[in-house]
């Protein structure tokens, strides 16, 4: 995806708001596996997917607890770090060979600053990933594990295919032997 369509589909904003960003904006190719965002650590980058897929997750005492994934038009940041500048509390981790576009949050912070586009623009961004992120916990909360596996088929078909099985379970809050029996009942 280029950034263009990366922007717009947030929220569109008129070319002269994007040529200020795009000065901003350097393009990165990290490999599959790469950790780009660290736990416990501010982040000072906001990145775009262009090509590839990420995963978000966390640690308690004993496992790895997988919450978010991005794909290709995704936005890739630690929220406490970009509305706060606090430490985050996730690790971000490539599934693939990826490419990201990446700017300074002080940056993108600057330029809501300086172009009321690009304020509406973030303003539209965090409204949405507030929305996705009630959506998941509303989900969490109501619906049984095959509900959210159906789910997660019909809104993100190409997830089973690109990430393991082990970070999808995890995902969905069951264990991977659960998410086989799922399958085969399903199937």
């Amino acid at each position: 995806m280029t950034i263009d369509q990366i922007l717009d589909d947030i929220y569109p904003i008129p070319d002269s708001s994007k040529s200020l960003v795009k000065k901003d904006i350097s393009l990165i190719k990290y490999p599959k596996g790469q950790i780009i965002i660290n736990a416990d650590k501010i982040e000072s980058n906001v990145y775009f997917i262009k090509q590839g897929i990420a995963r978000a997750f966390s640690n308690d005492s004993q496992n790895e607890i997988t919450f978010w994934f991005g794909k290709e038009g995704s936005t890739v940041l630690s929220m406490m770090s970009y509305i706060s500048n606090g430490k985050g509390y996730e690790d971000i981790e490539l599934l693939e060979d990826s490419e990201l576009y990446q700017i300074k949050s002080s940056d993108l912070q600057d330029l809501f600053i300086k172009d009321i586009h690009l304020a509406n623009w973030g303003r539209k961004f965090a409204e949405k990933e507030l929305a996705k992120t009630e959506q998941l916990f509303i989900s969490r909360q109501t619906k049984t594990a095959t509900e959210r596996y159906i789910e997660l088929l019909e809104k993100t078909p190409h997830l089973i295919q690109r990430v393991q099985l082990r970070y999808i379970a995890s995902y969905l809050g069951i264990t991977q032997v659960s998410l086989s029996r799922i399958r085969a009942e399903i199937k």
